[in-house]
This record gives structure tokens, sequence and C-alpha cells, in this order.
């Protein structure tokens, strides 16, 4: 029974990294519990059930919500886009190559990625040059460079 357990809390590990809702984690860890007392008491059947639900309910009702204020408090510190992209409407971005109008799109990058873009102006972007994201339009980045500031540039 013990290795019924361990295999239960594996997989509860393996929802819990998909989703991050700390539920199938308390589960888990519930799981673990009554592997560890299957171990030292195979034929405690029922007590291993009774653990299992015990540590998941205590973990539920009891850490999780502490554990869902610190990373709530964590994300909202981060930005949290309004809408479909209106989130990301005034963010600065890097310019990854020359960035010219619809015909002549161009690359930046925003947290960490790489975005199609395009310039606002219809001026070419020079690439490696900050900009902001004043658009979007579908997948693609609308930019306007800031004045005077590329990476590097210590004025």
């Amino acid at each position: 029974m013990a290795w019924a357990w361990l295999v239960l809390g594996v997989a509860l590990v393996g929802i819990e990294l998909h989703h991050w809702a700390f539920y199938a984690l308390f589960g888990a860890l519930g799981a673990f519990a009554a592997a560890a007392l299957a171990f030292a008491s195979p034929d405690a059947v029922l007590l291993q059930l009774v653990v299992a639900v015990l540590v998941a309910v205590v973990g539920v009702a009891g850490v999780r919500p502490f554990m869902s204020r610190i990373t709530d408090r964590r994300s909202s510190a981060l930005h949290v886009a309004k809408g479909v992209h209106g989130g990301i409407v005034g963010q600065q971005v890097l310019t990854l190559d020359e960035v010219g109008d619809t015909h002549h799109a161009g690359h930046a990058l925003l947290a960490g990625e790489r975005w199609l873009a395009t310039s606002g102006s219809g001026q070419p972007i020079p690439a490696r040059t900050n900009a902001v994201i004043t658009a979007v339009s579908g997948t693609t980045l609308v930019l306007w460079a800031v004045e005077g500031l590329t990476e590097g540039n210590s004025e």
C-alpha cells in the first residue's frame, strides 16, 4: 500500500506543478504522510487514509490561504495586464534589431521574450534602443523610441 500512496503523491505533485493552485500540493503531502505510515505499519490502512485526509485538509484550510497571500502579494508587485493587451501598453522595451513600419517590422524584448514590433512614428528605430509600447496590433507591438536612450548610453 505504501507504493500506491507514493505514486498518488508524485502524481499530485505533477498536477500541482502544472496548476500552482496549492490544492494538489496538500493532497500530495497527505499521500506522502500516509506512505510513511504505511511503511511503518502496513496493516493500518484506515489510519493511513485518516492521516492522508487530515494532512490534506489541514494544509488546504490552514496553510493554503497563507501561501496564497504570499504569492498574490508577489504577483501584484508585477505588472498585471488589463484586458488582452491593455496591460503592456506603456511598458518599456528594448529593440533587438531595426524596427520599421508595418512592412519592415523588427523585434523587441519585452519581459524576456522576443516580440514582433513596428514603429508607431513610421521612422525606423535602431537596434538596442529603448522604446515604449503605444499599442498592440494582433501580436505585434507598436513602439515609439525613447529619445536619446540606447543600451549602453550613460547619458
